[in-house]
């Protein structure tokens, strides 16, 4: 009986379970398709900012604001702060957290002798003015945004151009530049004159291998807006925004439809290069535009001397110039036509490509009958799938380049014909891959090229048959063939050619313009429409660009919206993509936005402690940590807006603070209460991060490099596989002496011996590191050839330095290694090392110590 009894009770349990479930299930199925069922936003981050009232009173007199909001978590606890840190610790304290770089040994003995009462303060300000700031801090900020110079994915092809952003983060924050600027910039720096910021934009992986199925293609485009859009998120608001993708955010106030609005801001950005505009940008271009007019002019006098085509009749003692990827002139007798086909049977390699099909009218003034503009259709054996560049209006639209081209999807072949108005006389066709010159690759090297007034009367009026040879990676040929010249003639040829040869090196020189890896901006960016589940294949209702609807900030989209919605730009002419992204810009950095400054703060703090007011820097929502000091995140909010986002001025206000000056020491009584020192009852030690590691290896050896700006150095060995393979290098040369954060970062493949210190990959955001302690860190610094070298090289340093005496060289060595002199044991043990297996061997031991590597 018993047992029958506890059958029907575990099925109705089952049967209770199954029914919950499913109406879970249908409730979370509404939610998605009807709207957010996610409560009213009472969580804090989405309350506006409140500045605190801070306490007074004879405990808390001389203290700074930020000491008595710590004060009083500790009070809430039965703690108390530690006593202050010796003047040795701090200035290493500072030199790591502000430079990434140790203090040198006649540093560390000013500072500890000067006897005058603001020595710290002015320590904090003189390390705040060094351009090695902006380089130690840029570094935190490439890792939130995941800076790489790879594309990733299987490829994982380099992007050369895209350092100039990593230069424009240093320059940044070293010049202090408002942090709401500074994200306007990085949004739509092309808007504002600030064309390397919107590194930040493309920064992300791309997946460089297309394919013609428009499914993959539709999905590969939505994954790179989810990056933008995710990214942008993560950074600037410290949402987890990406979540609400395929539904509406399970935790946060975030409905799908607001992630396809902030989707719809980015739609007209691309991954790709855009041009670095200078000063003397539009100088150059006025003058590029002026050369660009002399050359045609010079072009077409030089097309008289042009040999007529002899498809049928080659003569092989006087065979045209070959093919060159910038242009081609075919001239024939006149021929009445009303169609024409340009069939390619070769080309240098995969699909014919051809910029632009161009034909003449024989008459006075010759005019392009070909220009859609004038009437003429066009048709081809097919169309290279899926491009926006690469389309079949392009061949005769009037543009040339690359980016406005046509491409078969037939390797090697291929054919396009154009039908014109009306019968007309042409004597003349001009067709080329690139007139740009930045492809040289599917060219046709074997082509003929017909005309019929019928509709099956094709006439043969010029081919490949009668030309030279292709030669790869030659000019466009000059006649060198005067014979059937007048002597006249010849002369004025000659001439011709020597004008077009200078203009051409002049026009290069001019159109040669530094690049930058941020993106490529479509004029009007295409409709976005909300993804059922993110199926491409799925369009739902449009979707206008928008922010956040649970952030109390108007999204505005006009050029000049109310000045309290940021700082003052003056933009014109702007785009509707720039606008879109502009609007995105003014609505994060809105002073009643309740997350973008707290957002900030709360990184500055994470960096100088090791851990952040909030332990989740880049998810503030429900499912991210609380702050451990809320009013003291409040604070520090209403500050940073209120110093004009100043970032310095934070670094200040920390900085010169009780509660960063405290010892790390440990104190039983705290530990039991507060073991990860979350409330700060002395100040957290901690291990250096990779790039302090390595960089202070260099310092100490004396072979740091300090250059700034510029393309970096390479961790790995040269190759140019088609699929990228990275292996470690082995030899280290002077150009690789340079900091760590001008080495160029490899997505998915950190840095073979301090890529083991938790560098990211740079496949992620990486808004805080982790910290690992592992077998292969302490092989590397013991055993690789870098550190190898560099123990040779600090030796050689401390035997110039000291001579021969071991006792100097050990003092001399703990002085620039770990900025203070050794005790008597320590002194005994290092000069009997030294003494025994060399000076090499005792300084990579001390490259290996752990207070080398750590931070107190």
């Amino acid at each position: 009986m018993g047992i029958h009894l506890a059958k029907r009770v575990n099925m109705r349990l089952i049967m209770a379970l199954v029914f919950a479930s499913a109406t879970i299930a249908n409730q979370v199925q509404g939610a998605d398709e009807a709207g957010s069922n996610v409560p009213p936003p009472t969580h804090w981050a989405f309350k506006p900012v409140n500045r605190p009232r801070i306490e007074t009173g004879r405990n808390y007199k001389g203290a700074s604001p930020i000491d008595r909001l710590v004060a009083a978590r500790l009070h809430e606890n039965n703690l108390k702060p530690s006593r202050a840190a010796d003047r040795r610790t701090l200035i290493r304290r500072l030199s790591f957290d502000l430079l990434g770089l140790p203090p040198t040994p006649e540093e560390v003995t000013a500072f500890v002798a000067d006897q005058d009462p603001n020595a710290y303060e002015k320590l904090v300000e003189t390390l705040l003015a060094s351009p090695r700031y902006g380089e130690r801090w840029a570094r935190h900020w490439l890792d939130v945004v995941r800076f790489a110079e790879s594309h990733g994915f299987e490829m994982n092809q380099p992007r050369p151009s895209a350092w100039p952003y990593r230069d424009y983060v240093i320059r940044a924050f070293n010049e202090d530049k408002p942090y709401d600027r500074f994200v306007i910039e990085q949004l739509a720096g092309d808007a504002v004159g600030v064309d390397e910021a919107t590194g930040f934009l493309a920064g992300g992986p791309w997946d460089q291998v297309k394919s013609p199925d428009p499914v993959l293609t539709a999905n590969q485009r939505a994954d790179e807006l989810h990056d933008m859009v995710s990214t942008t998120g993560s950074t600037f608001l410290g949402l987890t925004v990406g979540c609400a993708r395929c539904h509406n955010h399970k935790f946060d106030p975030i409905p799908q439809a607001d992630y396809y609005a902030i989707t719809a801001v980015f739609e007209g950005v691309r991954h790709g290069e855009h041009k670095l505009r200078t000063a003397d940008s539009a100088a150059r271009e006025r003058e590029l535009e002026e050369r660009r007019r002399l050359l045609a002019e010079v072009e077409r006098e030089l097309e008289q001397f042009e040999p007529l085509a002899k498809p049928l009749a080659p003569d092989t003692n006087a065979l045209r110039a070959p093919v060159n990827a910038r242009k081609n002139v075919e001239r024939f007798g006149p021929v009445s036509a009303r169609q024409l086909r340009f069939t390619i049977l070769k080309t240098t390699d995969a699909e014919p490509c051809i910029d632009e099909l161009e034909v003449y009218t024989a008459e006075t003034p010759t005019r392009n009958i070909a220009l859609a503009t004038n009437g003429t259709r066009s048709r081809a054996s097919s169309v290279f799938p899926n491009s926006d560049i690469h389309r079949l209006e392009h061949i005769n639209d009037g543009k040339h380049g690359n980016s406005r081209s046509w491409i078969s999807n037939e390797r090697g072949k291929g054919w396009v014909e154009l039908e014109f108005p009306e019968s007309v006389a042409i004597n003349k066709v001009i067709w080329g891959r690139d007139r740009e010159q930045k492809f040289a690759d599917r060219l046709a090297l074997e082509y003929r090229i017909e005309v019929s007034v019928g509709s099956n009367d094709w006439q043969l009026v010029a081919s490949s048959d009668d030309r030279q040879p292709y030669v790869p990676n030659a000019k466009a040929s000059a006649r060198t063939n005067f014979a059937t010249l007048t002597a006249s003639e010849a002369a004025l040829a000659k001439e011709l050619l020597a004008e077009r040869a200078d203009l051409d090196s002049r026009i290069t020189r001019l159109a040669t313009s530094a690049m930058i890896y941020g993106g490529t901006f479509a004029t009007n960016p295409e409709p976005t429409y909300l993804l059922y589940r993110d199926d491409p294949m799925q369009k739902r209702e449009p979707v206008e660009p928008a922010g956040l609807g649970v952030i109390p900030v108007k999204f505005d989209l006009r050029d000049a919206p109310d000045p309290a919605a940021g700082p003052a730009l003056t933009s014109t002419n702007l785009t509707e993509d720039q606008r879109r992204r502009l609007a995105l810009a003014r609505w994060i950095v809105h002073p009643a936005n309740p997350l973008t400054a707290r957002v900030m703060v709360n990184r500055l703090w994470q960096y100088h402690f090791g851990e952040g007011l909030v332990s989740t820097p880049s998810d503030f929502g429900a499912n991210g940590a609380r702050p451990t000091h809320p009013e003291l995140l409040d604070w520090l909010a209403a500050e940073f807006v209120g110093h004009g986002w100043s970032i310095k001025h934070i670094h200040r206000l920390i900085l010169n603070s009780a509660t960063y000056r405290q010892t790390s020491d440990s104190r039983n009584e705290c530990l039991p209460v507060d073991a990860n020192s979350r409330l700060l009852w002395r100040f957290p030690p901690r291990r250096l991060e990779a790039e302090p590691i390595r960089d202070s290896i260099l310092a100490v050896s004396g072979k740091l490099d300090l250059r700034m700006s510029g393309p970096g150095f390479s961790f790995f060995e040269p190759n140019d596989n088609y699929v990228r393979v990275y292996a470690p290098r082995r030899d280290w040369t002077p150009d690789t002496f340079r900091r760590m954060i001008y080495g160029t970062i490899i997505r998915q493949r950190p840095d073979g011996v301090f890529g083991a210190f938790d560098c990211p990959d740079a496949g992620q955001i990486a808004p805080k590191r982790s910290r690992s302690t592992t077998p292969l860190q302490a092989f590397n610094l013991l055993n690789s050839s870098f550190i190898m070298q560099q123990a040779g090289f600090f030796a050689e340093r401390l035997e110039k330095e000291t001579g021969k005496d071991a006792n100097a060289q050990v003092r001399r060595a703990f002085a620039f290694a770990l900025q203070r002199q050794p005790d008597r044991q320590e002194l005994a043990a290092a000069t009997k090392l030294v003494r025994e297996q060399g000076l090499k061997i005792f300084c990579r031991a001390l490259l290996n110590a752990s207070e080398f590597t750590r931070v107190d």
